[in-house]
């Protein structure tokens, strides 16, 4: 039964308890209607309780028989009331006391809570941030697990909501997914929500639905726990450099209002109490101390929980991937990320073409695998339109030219496990493909070899 379910019985029998008072009172006094419409209440409320039990814990509910009872007790009292034997009626309500108690143990004893956890991912591609701890809430009896896919915004420039989307058909088969239309966290209020996303209002190019913010999460459950949707280089946590670079993932409202944050290292996890207890006064300490764990990410556990065998490849990809004689080529993921764009301008679009130039004379042996950032769109177009126009009809080309492999889906882990090596630029995917063995190369915008 859930927490909330099992936590109203109990709260009912204590209401029953209450009621029995007025009942032993009225008998007491001869107001024999008032007792009578007393136990009738009772009866009526000791079988919704039957019915709620029998809907969680099925028919053989230990409960059950002792509510059945209880309800044989009422009316026998009743009828003593209605037939003018009060002396009766007050014997026979010592019985209904002791049958209450007996309800009361059982409710208490056997019932079993079944603990709800929710996950809120927002972009499937970041979903493998959360994923082994669903697998792990999922698998135990105990625990209820619900993936519910949230809504996002694109936003304007002045900050306005644009378009909405939700990818909840991009997660993998073997999730099952609950809408958030039908799911009713006030009626559920779940053990457990875990979040990847902390930024409420404060991107400037997306926003989970408000509904969703951090600050309106907490009042559904008594543990909001965030984890990050990256993982970074790691930190020396008493370097004043490191927590001027990692200072603004730390203080996102995500961090403030999550009961638990789970962070990918215990140098990460010190990083964080450095950086918060420097902000907001160093008695807090013991305070992030408790609250920040570094207990590793989840995204590293995907990484090394898959393996090629496993993948579904597309067909299309596989002209790509192999050489006309059957043998395997090398595969190089090269990856675009939002901050070069934005840094970098024309000059990252240059760095492009002629990376392109170098693979594309080179495809014999070697396989391209292109995946950009899946916020490239959201953010250049948003923040620099002219540059989006330039951007994209790189893509264009890319993709009619039809010698490498453009990858814009979900599944950032098939592409980490298929490569060979990474190249590109800095981010989450280096300390992936590094936790996955594949060697590392950043590129350098300012080196150019065909232009």
């Amino acid at each position: 039964m859930k927490k909330a379910k099992k936590k109203l019985a109990e709260d009912f029998t204590a209401l029953l308890s209450q009621t029995h008072q007025e009942i032993q009172k009225a008998i007491g006094q001869n107001e024999t209607a008032l007792a009578m419409d007393l136990l009738s209440q009772c009866q009526e409320g000791a079988v919704n309780l039957g019915n709620m039990i029998e809907s969680e814990e099925g028919e053989d509910a230990a409960t059950i028989p002792l509510l059945e009872d209880y309800c044989e007790l009422i009316y026998q009292i009743y009828e003593k009331l209605r037939t003018d034997q009060p002396q009766e009626a007050a014997q026979g309500y010592m019985d209904l006391c002791s049958s209450l108690t007996h309800i009361q143990k059982s409710v208490r004893e056997d019932i079993t809570v079944c603990r709800e956890a929710v996950f809120l991912p927002y972009k499937a591609s970041m979903w493998d941030s959360l994923e082994s701890v669903w697998k792990a809430a999922d698998e135990d009896p105990q625990w209820d697990a619900y993936v519910i896919p949230i809504p996002y915004y694109d936003k304007n420039p002045d900050g306005s909501f644009r378009e909405m989307h939700n990818e909840r058909d991009q997660y993998p088969a073997y999730v099952p997914i609950t809408s958030y239309e039908t799911f009713d966290f006030s009626a559920h209020k779940p053990d457990m929500i875990f979040i990847h996303n902390p930024y409420d209002e404060y991107n400037y190019v997306t926003s989970v639905h408000p509904f969703f913010y951090t600050k309106n999460l907490k009042k559904f459950t008594e543990k909001l726990i965030y984890i990050p949707y990256f993982v970074l280089d790691e930190p020396d946590p008493e370097s004043e450099t490191d927590m001027e670079n990692i200072k603004h993932f730390c203080t996102v409202p995500g961090v403030y209002n999550a009961d638990q944050v789970i962070v990918q290292s215990e140098n990460m996890q010190k990083l964080y109490v450095n950086i918060l207890a420097k902000e907001t006064g160093e008695d807090t300490r013991p305070y992030w101390e408790e609250k920040i764990l570094g207990l590793g990410s989840p995204k590293f556990d995907k990484v090394a929980d898959t393996a090629e065998k496993d993948l579904m490849i597309p067909e299309s990809w596989k002209h790509f991937l192999y050489r006309p004689d059957g043998a395997r080529k090398k595969v190089i993921l090269y990856n675009t990320s939002v901050g070069a764009l934005l840094d970098k301008g024309e000059q990252m679009l240059k760095k492009m073409q002629d990376v392109f130039q170098i693979f594309k004379d080179r495809q014999e042996d070697t396989a391209l695998l292109w995946r950009p950032h899946p916020l490239i769109k959201a953010t250049i177009s948003s923040m620099r339109p002219q540059l989006w126009q330039e951007y994209e009809k790189l893509v264009d080309q890319y993709k009619m030219e039809g010698w490498g492999i453009y990858d814009d889906s979900a599944d950032l882990d098939r592409a980490i496990t298929l490569c060979d090596a990474y190249y590109g630029d800095g981010s989450s995917l280096v300390q992936l493909c590094q936790k996955a063995g594949k060697p590392v190369m950043i590129q350098n915008t300012e080196i150019l070899e065909h232009i």
